[in-house]
């Protein structure tokens, strides 16, 4: 009798234990499924916070342009001053400094916070999951969450490809230099210099372009020290991807000339600059900062839009630039908004003596001769959005 009471009891754990599985598979379903919910915020309730690498105030440079368009966002949307928190000088390789600014913002009632450079993104990506009421918001990197966190950057390699047009037919010596924060390692520093190479081509073929990389996204000196090495190798226009404008400055010191980046720095060197690719920011903030209020936060999701939608583009040109620049930009311009054409493709893009495009077929390759999209091929832009663009194209060389 023991004996069969046994087998029964081992019967029963036997059933117990595979509905126990059974209810557990059917809640790893439902995590799976369910679908993240963020409500609206109404806007009389909204608090923003912003994290900045430096300071607006500077007057020109990263920071500066975003937070132009933080101002963009708060005159369209109808927010006062005291509804935008600043957090300023904010090093994006100090995890400490980064979390006691963001944790600021919140004590301060900041349901809605940006951060506006690269290293702030593992930072954000903790504290999105230990405060899931806040919002947050990471440029230039590649992180979200599908709730509390997105990620915001553009095509600016399609403003960089027109900024190049304006370097490689202002160059004499036709030695381009480019200070830049990185340069390999990272997609967005690796694929504007390649654009803006790829521009250089389009109008000069045999020009090439030099890359001092800083290691650092902001690092004022060096940038003046990386221009003028550029300029003493026989560059006779920088270009940057760097927070100042000092690479600007230092061209006009020397009597060379420059494509400046995020904001238009022909009032830092006037006698110098072409050009500059530029951000609008606030396309990007007012389309956010709307998607929350109006409860639509997760379906707005990450964002990467370009010169077509008014996101990206080039500062007016200065009247150092070669007649004819408008033309070709403006042609080029043409194919970004009918997407007829993109940078990264295999066909190659040069002008007849009317400013008219010239579409030809051309491989695109690697500066090692190693084919990275056939002739004729499709856009390899989705390297760009997925990191993992890591070579520079034929034409460029590192300093």
């Amino acid at each position: 009798m023991k004996k069969v009471l046994s087998i029964l009891l081992a019967l029963v754990m036997v059933v117990l234990c595979f509905a126990a599985c059974g209810n557990t598979q059917d809640a790893d379903q439902g995590d799976k499924t369910q679908t993240a919910t963020i409500a609206a915020i109404p806007k009389d309730q909204l608090k923003i916070g912003v994290i900045h690498i430096g300071d607006p105030a500077d007057g020109s440079g990263y920071s500066y342009t975003h937070d132009l368009g933080i101002q963009g966002m708060q005159k369209n949307l109808g927010l006062s001053d005291d509804q935008i928190v600043r957090q300023l000088n904010i090093s994006d390789s100090d995890t400490t400094a980064i979390r006691n600014a963001i944790e600021d913002c919140i004590a301060q009632g900041c349901n809605v916070i940006f951060g506006t450079s690269y290293g702030y993104m593992d930072t954000m990506e903790a504290l999105a999951n230990e405060h899931p009421d806040v919002i947050f918001s990471h440029g230039t990197g590649y992180k979200s969450n599908g709730s509390n966190l997105n990620n915001y950057f553009g095509r600016i390699y399609q403003a960089r490809y027109l900024a190049g047009i304006a370097a490689g037919l202002k160059t004499k010596t036709n030695k381009i230099g480019y200070v830049s924060a990185y340069g390999t390692e990272l997609a967005e520093t690796c694929s504007g210099i390649n654009a803006f190479a790829l521009g250089v081509q389009s109008v000069n073929p045999d020009a090439v372009v030099y890359v001092k990389e800083l290691k650092s996204w902001f690092d004022p000196a060096n940038e003046t020290a990386y221009a003028e090495a550029l300029i003493n190798m026989g560059c006779d226009v920088i270009s940057q991807h760097c927070d100042t404008a000092n690479p600007q400055i230092a061209a006009e010191k020397a009597g060379v000339f420059g494509c400046g980046y995020n904001s238009d720095m022909t009032k830092d060197a006037p006698k110098a600059h072409l050009t500059a690719t530029i951000w609008n920011w606030d396309v990007y903030y007012t389309a956010a900062v709307q998607a929350v209020i109006d409860g639509k936060w997760v379906e707005f999701g990450n964002y990467y839009k370009g010169v077509k939608e008014g996101l990206c583009d080039v500062s007016p040109l200065s009247d150092n630039c070669v007649p004819g620049t408008q033309e070709k930009i403006d042609a080029v311009k043409a194919l970004y908004n009918d997407g007829s054409w993109d940078v990264f493709t295999g066909v190659k893009l040069s002008f007849d003596e009317n400013n008219n495009v010239v579409k030809t077929d051309a491989a695109l390759k690697d500066n090692t001769g190693k084919e990275i999209v056939p002739a004729g091929g499709p856009s390899v832009e989705d390297s760009v959005i997925t990191g993992s663009m890591n070579y520079f194209v034929e034409g460029v060389e590192v300093a």
